[in-house]
């Protein structure tokens, strides 16, 4: 099931005229959307979808949701009445997915529900009829559920809504990065560094956050910049040794050496404006690499560190200079003590990419 909390899509509940289904799907199908849900009594056509596009079907059956190879997933629930809401109290038996359809809306404002689900484990969906209605309850006492089934009759409730999470990403898709002075640059001998490859290209002042430690990131540039010893290459970034982290959808963190083809990273401009891209390929080679180390305040003791490769196409970026930009980057060939870099500072303790709460010390 989809959760909102990363602006991603919501659920599509098929039309129940076939006229106007194959059009809907279609135009969900095309902007990302993947997952719908269909009735029981329409076992058939997800079926025949599920045979020409790469959909993940539900099926509404026995007051439950279900997938394909019949497992429950989520619990539906009618409700026409604020009483019969606050007997649906968040329990055990509800942990996971519920699916709430108001049958009559005016009633049970958006608020109510999510105040009657705050802190409990159950992601709640709501049946919506229009663009409107989704966007009362993912914004509900500024939390929102945790999804919609958005239960679309033409295909401009579908394209309303894509256009709405379009401009709800841009709002909410940006960074807090932070300026670091570098302290020492020093070369340390010969590694694996990995280059990724993206399917996608990056602009000037774009690339990948990359560090030693999870406890801060390095903004380290793509190729995209023409020089005198390389053709661009707008989709690469040679972003570090294999034991270093890199930043993925979620705010995860995952190792360079675990990425490989279908991967997701997060694309990063000078301004933390960030996006997802899909990896294309890695590249793992032998090459001499060189130690950054930086720190956010002198008188701090926490040092941040990336290692690179050491050549001219690897650059680090900059910070802006109030409104104005000195330069994007420096190159690591040319980077020295008391240049200004920017950093992702986040906690530092990991568990399989994710963050959590313990003490750690790394060095």
């Amino acid at each position: 099931m989809a959760s909102v909390s990363s602006v991603s899509a919501p659920l599509v509940r098929i039309p129940t005229q076939l006229t106007c289904f194959s059009q809907v799907m279609t135009a969900a199908v095309e902007r990302g959307w993947n997952t719908f849900i269909f009735t029981s009594e329409n076992q058939e056509l997800a079926n025949q979808w599920s045979a020409i596009a790469f959909i993940d079907p539900l099926i509404i059956k026995e007051g439950g949701i279900f997938n394909s190879v019949g497992k429950r997933v989520a619990t539906i629930f009618e409700v026409s009445t604020p009483a019969e809401l606050k007997k649906l109290q968040p329990g055990d038996e509800h942990v996971g997915n519920v699916v709430i359809d108001l049958l009559d809306w005016q009633v049970i404002p958006a608020e109510n529900i999510v105040a009657e689900f705050q802190g409990s484990q159950t992601t709640v969906f709501a049946v919506s009829k229009s663009t409107a209605e989704a966007q009362l309850f993912l914004e509900a006492l500024e939390h929102g559920l945790g999804g919609v089934v958005l239960k679309a009759e033409d295909v401009q409730a579908v394209l309303n809504l894509k256009e709405y999470f379009d401009r709800r990403n841009e709002v909410h898709n940006r960074l807090s990065l932070s300026k670091a002075t570098v302290t020492r640059v020093h070369a340390v001998g010969m590694g694996d560094r990995v280059c990724v490859d993206l399917c996608s290209l990056m602009r000037p002042g774009e690339g990948l956050l990359v560090g030693s430690f999870a406890r801060g990131l390095f903004l380290v540039h793509s190729e995209c910049l023409e020089s005198n010893y390389i053709a661009s290459r707008p989709f690469r970034v040679n972003a570090g040794p294999v034991h270093a982290y890199v930043a993925v959808p979620g705010g995860k963190t995952s190792y360079l050496s675990e990425l490989k083809a279908g991967k997701e990273v997060i694309v990063v401009d000078q301004e933390g404006k960030l996006r997802t891209a899909v990896v294309g390929r890695v590249k793992i080679e032998t090459r001499p690499l060189i130690l950054v180390e930086a720190k956010i305040d002198s008188n701090d003791q926490t040092v941040y560190s990336i290692l690179l490769q050491n050549a001219e196409t690897v650059a680090l970026i900059c910070p802006h200079e109030g409104n104005l930009m000195k330069r994007t980057v420096i190159p690591v060939t040319s980077l020295k003590a008391g240049d200004e870099v920017l950093l992702r500072l986040q906690g530092g303790a990991r568990h399989t990419g994710i963050e959590i709460q313990e003490f750690i010390v790394e060095n």
